[in-house]
């Protein structure tokens, strides 16, 4: 049983994928650097100062009563809070993942298009052997006529 679990985890499909979901976490990783520290400060500040991460709606007050000026004082309070301020940072990395996979597919997708091998113009005659026009009806070399197909 060893050898055959040793066996899976050595194909390239498992180590590939490994490899693949380790490189997505750390990719999501840079995105939501990206949109909270990059991108978010500059749309907060368009649009009047905002920080999208402190946008929550109080459901339930904590131990300590409030206001709370910020989400890290309200979940410090004990307090129930819809982070609808994080969703929206959530569905911008999320947006901004799928662009960059999108990106990659895409130029995969060319580079593919570009090893594709155009359709043969030629054939073999299969009694003489001789390559001969793709369209051809009969044999140039040995006057068989040929089957097209």
């Amino acid at each position: 049983m060893l050898e055959e679990f040793k066996k899976f985890i050595m194909r390239g499909n498992v180590i590939d994928m490994a490899v693949g979901i380790v490189m997505g976490a750390a990719f999501g990783g840079i995105v939501n650097s990206f949109v909270n520290d990059v991108l978010m400060p500059p749309i907060g500040v368009l649009l009047g100062g905002i920080d999208f991460s402190n946008l929550f709606l109080l459901i339930k007050k904590g131990a300590t009563p409030g206001p709370y000026l910020t989400l890290a004082q309200a979940q410090e309070a004990g307090a129930v809070t819809l982070n609808y301020g994080v969703f929206i940072n959530t569905i911008i990395s999320f947006l901004i993942i799928a662009a960059a996979i999108f990106v990659v597919i895409r130029f995969l997708n060319q580079l593919k298009k570009k090893e594709e091998v155009p359709p043969p113009s030629t054939k073999e005659c299969p009694f003489c052997f001789t390559v001969i026009p793709i369209k051809a009806t009969r044999c140039p070399n040995c006057t068989t006529e040929l089957a097209n197909k």
